[in-house]
C-alpha cells in the first residue's frame, strides 16, 4: 500500500515507538490520528505532524470506538492501524510480599492484548467498507509484540503472556481478514530507546545495550517506524511477526 494520501491511526502515539511511527507516516503523506491515554501527549505529537490527537483508553470499547470515529470524521476511514499502546511492569509471580495481585496481571493483559484486539476489531470494521486499492488491498494492521513473547525473563510473566497473545492473534486475524484485503502483521522489538528504558540508571542502560549482539545499542523509534513502513508498502507481508532485535536472545534475568 502506498502511504501517501491515506488515513492512519497510531495508538500509544504520544511517545516512544508510537510517536516515531506517527512522524514517519505523516512524513510519507498520511493523515494521522494519534491516540494515547495521555491526551496532552497525543495532541502534542499530532500538532507536530499536522494530525489529530485523541486521548483514549484502548481497553475501553466506548473510548476506542470514539477515537476511531473522530479519526474517520477528520480524515476518512483509516486504511492503516498501528498498535503501539502498551505497558511493561516488572513483577514476579510470587514476590517477597506473596503472590502477584491478580488485578495487576489482568491490567497488563487488558492494555497490551485486549487493547490491541479492541482497536483491531474497530479499525478492521471500517476498512472492510472501503474500496479496494491495487491487489485488492483495503487496509493494513501492524501490532506491537515483543521478544519477551518468546524469551520472557523472570518478572515478565504478565508482559510476556500479553505479548505472546499478540503474536498468536496475528495469524487468525490475517486469515479472517484476507477475504477483505486487510493484512495483519506484528513486530517483536528487542531493546528500544523508549521512555521506559531511557528512564533507567545509565549503568543499567549501558549493560542492557551491551547485551545486544549487533548493533550493541538500543534500537530507535525511527528504526521501528522504518519496518512499519516496509510492512505497509510490501503487500506480500501478511500474517507475520517480525523480530527487530539486533539478534538478542533474552537471558532468564
Amino acid at each position: 500500500m502506498q502511504i501517501s494520501g491515506v488515513a492512519a491511526i497510531v495508538t500509544g502515539g504520544g511517545s516512544g515507538l508510537g510517536a516515531g511511527t506517527a512522524r514517519m507516516l505523516a512524513a510519507a503523506g498520511a493523515r494521522v490520528t494519534v491516540v494515547d491515554l495521555r491526551k496532552d501527549a497525543a495532541e502534542a505529537v499530532a500538532a507536530e505532524v499536522g494530525g489529530l490527537g485523541i486521548g483514549a483508553d484502548v481497553t475501553s470499547a466506548e473510548q476506542g470506538a470514539a477515537a476511531v470515529a473522530a479519526g474517520r470524521e477528520r480524515h476518512g476511514a483509516a486504511r492503516i492501524l498501528v498498535n503501539c499502546a502498551g505497558i511493561a511492569p516488572a513483577q514476579r509471580i510470587v514476590g517477597r510480599d506473596g503472590p502477584l495481585e491478580l488485578d495487576a496481571f489482568r491490567r497488563v493483559i487488558e492494555v497490551n492484548l485486549i487493547g490491541t484486539f479492541n482497536m483491531m476489531r474497530l479499525a478492521a470494521a471500517d476498512m472492510q467498507g472501503l474500496d479496494p486499492l491495487a491487489d485488492g488491498e483495503r487496509g493494513i494492521i501492524v501490532s506491537t509484540a515483543s521478544v519477551a513473547a518468546f524469551e520472557g525473563q523472570i518478572g515478565q510473566a504478565a508482559y510476556s503472556a500479553s505479548k505472546g497473545g499478540v503474536v498468536a492473534l496475528t495469524m487468525p486475524a490475517a486469515r479472517e481478514f484476507a477475504r477483505s484485503g486487510i493484512r495483519v502483521n506484528a513486530i517483536a522489538p528487542g531493546l528500544f530507546g523508549t521512555p521506559m528504558l531511557l528512564g533507567m540508571p545509565q549503568p543499567v542502560q549501558d549493560s542492557l545495550a551491551a547485551s545486544v549482539p549487533f548493533p550493541s545499542r538500543f534500537g530507535t523509534p525511527e528504526e521501528y517506524a522504518s519496518l512499519v513502513r516496509h510492512i505497509v508498502e510490501n503487500v506480500m507481508i501478511n500474517g507475520e511477526c517480525i523480530r527487530l532485535d539486533g539478534a538478542i536472545r533474552m537471558q532468564p534475568r
